[in-house]
C-alpha cells in the first residue's frame, strides 16, 4: 500500500469507531527515539523516515509535524501522501492540538495508541480537549491496518563489564534506592530502553544502531525485577542478574504485575507510555519526575571517559584512513553517497571491538548536504565525483564507548562564499570549545557562542548545537544539550555532548562541524567554581575550505594546537602515504 492508502484504511477504522482525529506519534511502548521495526507506525503510514514528528489525521486533512532538522527531507518524502508539512517552531505553525481542536466537530472524539503515547502527552491532550468538550481515547487503530509489522528480535542479551561501566549493578540499584528513599516512595518504574540497560549493565541490539534490548525494571525497597524475553539472555547475563539479586521475569508479563501493585508511592517518569499510568492508577500515588539513573547515567564515570578517549583514536584512525581514500578517490572510479557510507563503516570495522555504527550514517553531496539528517537510499542514491562539497556526519559503536562525528570537506571547486560560511560554522565549534563556564550554566547559555560568527553576518542554523551521547549506549542521551529552547538542566561535570554547529543553504550545499567534549572542571576563584570543555574526537579539519583571516589568534592557536594532539594520537597507526597526507593535513594553518 501506498502512504495515501494506508491513510485511507485508517480513515475507514475511524468511521468504524466514531473517531474524528487520530494521532500517530513517534515511538515504541519505551518512548524511544530510535525504534524496532515493529513500533515505526509514523514511519509505515506516512513515508517520513526522520527520526522526530508524528502525523494527525483527520476525516478529511491530515498533517505531519516535524522539527528544523527535517524540513527538507519531510517535504520530499511526504509528496503524494496527502500529508501536509506542518514545521514546528516556525512563525505561523500551528499548535497541533490547537490544528485538532479546529478541524473537528464540537464534542467529537480523539484516539491514540496509549502505549505508544507518553504520559505527558496525553495530559496535555486530555487538559486541552476537555476544555472543548472532545473525548480522548485509547484505541489502537494502526493494529488493524498494519498486519506484517513483525515481531520483537531474537538478539542476545549480553553483559557491559564493570571493568568498562566503571560501577557496578549493584551500586547502581543502591544509588537509584537513595534517591527513591529521599523523595519518600516505594515503587521505581524504568522503562526507557537505555536507562534499563545502563542500570543492569547489559547491552543488546532490539534497536538498530542503538546497543540496547526490550525491558522494563520495578525497583522497590527490597526487590529489583527484570521483565524481558529471557530466553535472550546470556548465560553470563543471567548470572549477574543473580549476583545482583535482580529478579527476571518474562517481558509481557510486565503490566499483569503492576496490576498487582496496591497503596504505593510510585516514582515514574512522565515520559513513561499512557498504559503504564493506566495500570497503575487504581489505588497508588505517583510521584512524576525524571528517573534518577538517567542523570547518573549522563555523568560518565572515570573509567566510562577513559572508554571513550580509546576509542575516539581508534575512529580518528579509521576516519582518516577513509578521508584519504575519498580525496583520492572521488572522481577516479564509480561511488556514490550510500556506496561511501557503506566504505566509511568498513575502515571502521577494522578497528578493535567495533560493534556497529551509532547511527545510520548521512553523506549528502552537494545540495543533499542541506539535508540535515539525509539518508541516502541503497537504490538511487546521488553518484559522488570530484566536484563540489561534501558533508558526511557518522559514527561508531565501540565496546569501549560511543563516536558522532561530523567533516565538510570540498571534493573540487567550491565558491568563495561555501569558504566563508565553512569557516564560519568552524569558528563556532571552536569559541564553544574554548569557553570557559561558571558551575550551574546551561546548555542554552551557551548555545549564542558557536552561533554568534554565524548571527553577526544574519546567518542561523536550524538545529541544536549539541546533544548528549552515551556510553556504549544511544548517540542521542538526556538529559543535558546545548541548544536554543529553554532546559533546566545544568551542565554537570562528566556529561559528553556533542559541538556541531553548521550552515545550509538549501538546493546548494550544506555545512557542519563536529566533534565530542566533555565537561571537566577548570579551576575556583573567588567568583566560585569553572568548567570548561575536553576535546574527545580527534580528527583534522580540511585547511583548503578556512579562511584564515576570519579567525583570531587564540582561534587559530587553538586549531594548530587541536592538529598537534591529532597528530600525536593518530599519526602512530599510519603509514606510507596516507600518513605523509594526514602530517600535510595537521600542519600549522
Amino acid at each position: 500500500m501506498t502512504s495515501k492508502e494506508k491513510v485511507a484504511a485508517l480513515r475507514e477504522e475511524m468511521q468504524k469507531n466514531n473517531v474524528d482525529a487520530f494521532i500517530v506519534y513517534s515511538a515504541d511502548p519505551h518512548m524511544s527515539e530510535y525504534l524496532p521495526e515493529e513500533w515505526q507506525e509514523r514511519a509505515w503510514l506516512s513515508g517520513f523516515l526522520g527520526s522526530a514528528g508524528f502525523v494527525v489525521i483527520t476525516k478529511d486533512k491530515a498533517g505531519l509535524w516535524t522539527d528544523g532538522r527535517y524540513f527538507t527531507q519531510a517535504a520530499i518524502e511526504l509528496e503524494g501522501s496527502g500529508i501536509d508539512l506542518f514545521k514546528d517552531g516556525m512563525e505561523g505553525t500551528p499548535n497541533y492540538i490547537d490544528w485538532i481542536i479546529s478541524e473537528i466537530p464540537a464534542n467529537g472524539k480523539v484516539a491514540v495508541n496509549g502505549v505508544a503515547t507518553s504520559h505527558a502527552n496525553w495530559e496535555l491532550l486530555h487538559q486541552k480537549l476537555h476544555s472543548k468538550n472532545i473525548t480522548l481515547v485509547d484505541l489502537p487503530l494502526l493494529k488493524e491496518i498494519w498486519k506484517d509489522r513483525g515481531t520483537p528480535s531474537k538478539n542476545p542479551i549480553f553483559v557491559h563489564p564493570v571493568e568498562r561501566a566503571g560501577r557496578s549493578v549493584t551500586d547502581k540499584i543502591s544509588a537509584i534506592r537513595q534517591k527513591m528513599e529521599e523523595q519518600d516512595v516505594t515503587v521505581h518504574i524504568i522503562s526507557s530502553l537505555d536507562d534499563v540497560a545502563w542500570t543492569l549493565n547489559l547491552r543488546g541490539s532490539d534497536v538498530q544502531s542503538n546497543p540496547v534490548f526490550l525491558g522494563y525494571i520495578i525497583i522497590t525497597k527490597n526487590d529489583a525485577i527484570l521483565f524481558t524475553d529471557l530466553e535472550k539472555l546470556e548465560v553470563e547475563a543471567r548470572k549477574q542478574m543473580d549476583e545482583s539479586f535482580v529478579k527476571m521475569m518474562p517481558y509481557e508479563e510486565f503490566y499483569n504485575h503492576l496490576r498487582t501493585i496496591r497503596n504505593e508511592k510510585v516514582l515514574i517518569s512522565p515520559n513513561s507510555n499512557q498504559s503504564i499510568f493506566e495500570a497503575l492508577k487504581i489505588d497508588n500515588q505517583f510521584i512524576k519526575a525524571p528517573v534518577p539513573g538517567n542523570l547518573m547515567k549522563a555523568q560518565k564515570n572515570e573509567t566510562e571517559l577513559e572508554g571513550f578517549r580509546k576509542v575516539m583514536v581508534r575512529d580518528g584512525v579509521a576516519m582518516v584512513k577513509f578521508l584519504y581514500w575519498l580525496t583520492h578517490n572521488a572522481g577516479k572510479e564509480p561511488m556514490n553517497e550510500y556506496s561511501i557510507g557503506e566504505k566509511l563503516r568498513s575502515f571502521r570495522a577494522e578497528g578493535e571491538n567495533f560493534v556497529g555504527e551509532s547511527f545510520g550514517s548521512i553523506v549528502g553531496y552537494k545540495d543533499n548536504g542541506a539535508i540535515m539528517h539525509y539518508s541516502a537510499k541503497s537504490e538511487g542514491s546521488k553518484e559522488v565525483t570530484n566536484d563540489s562539497s561534501i558533508l558526511v556526519d557518522s559514527g561508531g559503536q565501540y565496546l569501549e564507548g560511543t563516536t558522532d562525528i561530523t567533516r565538510t570537506l570540498a571534493l573540487g571547486e567550491v565558491s568563495n562564499e561555501f569558504k566563508r560560511n565553512s569557516t564560519l560554522v568552524l569558528q563556532g565549534m571552536i569559541r564553544l570549545s574554548m569557553v570557559k563556564f561558571p558551575k550551574g550554566t546551561k546548555g542554552v547559555h551557551l548555545d549564542a557562542v558557536a552561533r554568534l560568527p554565524l548571527w553577526m553576518e544574519g546567518k542561523d542554523f536550524n538545529h541544536g548545537t549539541g546533544h548528549g551521547v552515551g556510553s556504549f549506549m544511544n548517540v542521542h542521551e538526556g538529559p543535558q544539550n546545548i541548544r536554543k529552547d529553554m532546559n533546566p538542566q545544568d551542565l554537570l561535570v562528566g556529561m559528553v555532548v556533542s559541538n556541531e554547529p553548521g550552515y545550509y543553504l538549501e538546493g546548494d550545499y550544506g555545512i557542519r562541524h563536529e566533534n565530542l567534549i566533555a565537561v571537566k572542571e577548570s579551576e575556583t576563584t573567588i567568583h566560585g567554581t569553572f568548567y570548561e570543555f575536553e576535546t574527545l574526537t580527534f580528527c583534522p579539519f580540511f585547511k583548503d575550505t578556512i579562511v584564515k583571516e576570519i579567525l583570531s589568534e587564540k582561534e587559530i592557536a587553538w586549531l594548530n594546537s587541536y592538529h598537534k594532539t591529532c597528530e600525536e594520537k593518530i599519526a602512530p597507526y599510519l603509514e606510507g602515504d596516507v600518513k605523509s597526507w594526514f602530517l600535510e593535513l595537521v600542519s600549522p594553518l
